[in-house]
Parts: C-alpha cells; sequence; structure tokens
C-alpha cells in the first residue's frame, strides 16, 4: 500500500492519496482545486488515478473533486446521507453517491464508509483496511472535519457563515453521537483529520499533522465528555470568526466551479484600475503610500487566511505585486473559488496612484492618557475577552468593511491587534471607509501590556 499526505499551509488544508502497489490504482481524498501535485506524485510512483473522493461539501477551501475526476478520468465518490439539502450537483454521470458501510475498493485497500455528522449533515469517515498487506484490522481513518488532532470540527459554520438558523445546536447534537461511533475501533488506529493548525473549521487544531485513536482518547478534550449537554455548552463557545468566503465556499462546492486553468494576466498601470484592488506590499512599505481604497494584505502564507474576508466574488481584481507572483496567485485565489485576477500593476511602479499614507505610535505614545483616546481593537472575540483595555471598542478586523464603526470620520482613532499584523490590514480597511485619521498601534495588545506594566 501507498500512502502520503499533501499539507497546503496557506489553507491549513491536508489532502491524501492512498494507492494498491500491486494493481497500481490510486484515490486522492480531500483534493484541492489546483491538483497538479496530486498528478505528479501519480506519474512518478507509476500510479492511474482511479478514484476521487471526499468527507463532505467543504466550506474553507474550493474542492478539486470535479477536477481530478475530469482529468484523470477517474470515479467520484460522494455522500449521499445528510437528506436533500445536502447533496452533490453536477457530478459526473459515473458518480458513486455513498451511504455509512459501504465500501470502495482501491485495488486491494478498502475503505469502509461511516457517516460521521457534527461539521455538516452529509459528512462522511473513511476507515482504511490494508487488505493487500494481509490484514483484517483497520490501519487508520480519514476523519475529514470531524476529529482533528486535539480538536474536534466545529458545528456552528453553517449558521455562522452560510446562515443557516438553528443548524449550530443540531449539528453539536450529531458530532456527540458521531463520537460515539469511534467506540467500534482500536486504540492503535490512526487519525487522518483535513486540517492542522491555523484553520478556522475549530478552536485548537494541534500542529501535529496525524495521531492514532488511542493517544486522542487520552489528550483531546472532546472523550472527557460523558454528558451532552456539557459537551455541547464547550463544543459551540469560542470557535473563532469564520472568513466571510466561507459562505460562498459551501454554495460552490455544491454546485461546481469552472475547471481552473492559470492564465495570461495583464500587467501594467492603466489610469483606470478595474474591480477591487489589493495592494500585496509589506505593511512597512504600504504604510509610506498607497491608493485609498486598497485592501492592504501582505502576500505570504497567512495570505489567503485575511485575504478571504475583504474579497468580493462578484468584481474583478486588481493587485499591486510582484508580476512574476502571478502564477502562484492566480492557484491562491482559485483554492478559494475566485477566478477573475484582472491586473497586476508592479510595485516599482504603483506609486502613480498613491494618495495617501498612515502613521504608527509605539505602546508607550497610546498609554499616556489612553483613557481619553478612541482606541478600536480588531482582535478575534476570544483574544478580547481574555484582556483589553476599559476603553476599546471592538470590532473583528475582518469586519470592518461592513460593520458600523463607533466613531465618527473625523475622529482620531488607534487601532491595534495583539502583535500589530490584523491592525495594519485594519488600516487599509478603515481609510478606504473614509476614516482618514487612524493610527496604528505597533506591537499590538500585547506591546500595550508591557508598556502599561
Amino acid at each position: 500500500m501507498f500512502f502520503k499526505q499533501f499539507f497546503d499551509k496557506k489553507l491549513a488544508q491536508t489532502s491524501y492519496m492512498v494507492a494498491c502497489q500491486k494493481t497500481q490504482e490510486a484515490i486522492i481524498i480531500d483534493p484541492k482545486r489546483v491538483i497538479d501535485e496530486y498528478e505528479e506524485v501519480a506519474k512518478s510512483e507509476g500510479f492511474n488515478i482511479t478514484q476521487v473522493t471526499e468527507t463532505h461539501i467543504h466550506a474553507d477551501f474550493a474542492s478539486g473533486l470535479r477536477d481530478a475526476a475530469k482529468r484523470f478520468n477517474a470515479t467520484a465518490y460522494v455522500s449521499d446521507e445528510g437528506g436533500e439539502n445536502w447533496k452533490y450537483e453536477n457530478m459526473p454521470e459515473d458518480t458513486v453517491y455513498l451511504k455509512d458501510g459501504d465500501i470502495i475498493n482501491v485495488g486491494n485497500v478498502e475503505l469502509k464508509v461511516v457517516h460521521t455528522p457534527g461539521h455538516t449533515p452529509e459528512s462522511i469517515s473513511f476507515v482504511l483496511t490494508d487488505r493487500g498487506g494481509g490484514s483484517d484490522e483497520p490501519m487508520g481513518i480519514f476523519t475529514g472535519d470531524f476529529l482533528f488532532v486535539g480538536d474536534i470540527g466545529r458545528p456552528d459554520l453553517l449558521e455562522e457563515a452560510a446562515k443557516m438558523e438553528g443548524t449550530t445546536e443540531e449539528g453539536a447534537n450529531a458530532m456527540f453521537d458521531s463520537l460515539k461511533k469511534l467506540n467500534d475501533y482500536p486504540d492503535f488506529m490512526q487519525v487522518w483529520p483535513g486540517h492542522g493548525a491555523g484553520s478556522a473549521c475549530g478552536k485548537s487544531l494541534g500542529a501535529v499533522p496525524l495521531s492514532t485513536l488511542g493517544y486522542e482518547r487520552k489528550n483531546n478534550w472532546v472523550f472527557e465528555y460523558e454528558n451532552k449537554d456539557a459537551f455541547i455548552k464547550e463544543l459551540t463557545s469560542d470557535q473563532p470568526e469564520p472568513p466571510s468566503y466561507f459562505a460562498q465556499m459551501k454554495k460552490v462546492n455544491k454546485a461546481g466551479l469552472p475547471e481552473f486553468k492559470v492564465k495570461e494576466v495583464e500587467v501594467g498601470t492603466p489610469d483606470k484600475l478595474p474591480g477591487q484592488l489589493f495592494d500585496l506590499r509589506s505593511k512597512e512599505e504600504f504604510k509610506k503610500g498607497f491608493k485609498k481604497g486598497a485592501i492592504n494584505i501582505p502576500y505570504n502564507d497567512k495570505f489567503l487566511q485575511f485575504a478571504g474576508w475583504y474579497v468580493d466574488y462578484e468584481q474583478p481584481m486588481t493587485v499591486i505585486a510582484n508580476p512574476e507572483y502571478s502564477k502562484t496567485l492566480q492557484e491562491d485565489l482559485a483554492s478559494i473559488g475566485f477566478d477573475n485576477l484582472k491586473l497586476i500593476v508592479p510595485e516599482d511602479k504603483a506609486d502613480k496612484y498613491f494618495d495617501d499614507s498612515y502613521e504608527n505610535v509605539t505602546p508607550e505614545e497610546l498609554v499616556e492618557n489612553h483613557e481619553d483616546k478612541h482606541i478600536l481593537d480588531v482582535r478575534s472575540t476570544s483574544e478580547y475577552k481574555e484582556g483589553n483595555l476599559d476603553n476599546a471598542h471592538h470590532i473583528h478586523f475582518g469586519h470592518l468593511d461592513e460593520k458600523e464603526v463607533p466613531f465618527n470620520t473625523d475622529d482620531t482613532i488607534y487601532v491595534h491587534c495583539q502583535s500589530g499584523v490584523r491592525s495594519a490590514i485594519a488600516m487599509s480597511a478603515l481609510k478606504a471607509r473614509g476614516f482618514d485619521n487612524v493610527v496604528n498601534i505597533e506591537k499590538g495588545y500585547a506591546g500595550i501590556k508591557e508598556a502599561m506594566n
């Protein structure tokens, strides 16, 4: 048997390839939308990708399920659980629809379907048994967004991101029951989750890429609860705010997206910039000069986690960035379902558009008479609850393009996050809304606490 784990750091998302080395057949589990990597591995190993499947209709990234089925001429396997509202649409004619207890055979490797609702109603897991290796015991379980290392999938995304009322309570109840299904499996069985640390699909995901069921039983908080009400209370409290693009992902992954292909994107400095504007330079460069209205999201490993809050799927996009990023940027945006990158303005030629800037202040400067200042805390709700300035107003940085800001546009507003990264993004969003007198606090709340001691 062949096993490979693929981890996308920018999405904190994990997909897998399993193959039977005797028959050279391979399956991809939870593929991301850019599927070149799977093709390269299969080619180097001499495998034919004959099947593709996923654990549920994803909310946090654009699925490569349909693209993989088309490119590799592979049979798609999808969940048929969860009721009429959770059925896949626009699938290939030969798609196999799975129920609890069904078996997928990949050569001599067996994947048994276990319906594990909670994160979403249609969620399924796959228990792997290496029949070709002579085993009747399960080697591991692909849990998707059901069980993580150190955590469990959140049940509130459908209500928080997709505005489906009542689904949080239903999901939490189902998750408790799904956990009980694991009682049938041995401690030595490995756990292969769909996400790691950095994902918003849980609140305390571990950074270790895999675990065992026995280790999780001893160390994962979810196994401490025998009382359902207590479990539900803990599960539904203090979950991180889901990025706004999650609602879009649920729609497009259910119905499908056009096949993704890298294209030639225009590079230049036209008089008018089309659509929404993202400035991908560092926050240090951005603050010196920028075009008002641009959202500053530095192009690094956290780009997608931050940009997903602000992407407008109804508009084309212009970016200020290095044109050499064109291919990777298209691939990154495609992974959250956005295919309309229209223009790249080279960083070294963008100053012709600049009409604004902002200033930083040190934490020491802020704490002097801070009681008399207008302060905006843009951290997460959980961070804010753990400690805050008494006179600070709180709005999550990702909601600054939509929520009412409790200050006048001509007020001097001091903005902070935890360390200074998210507040820089918030500065650009506030500037875009017409708040001209905003000041960024260096080092964030961590620096403020140190300055006050």
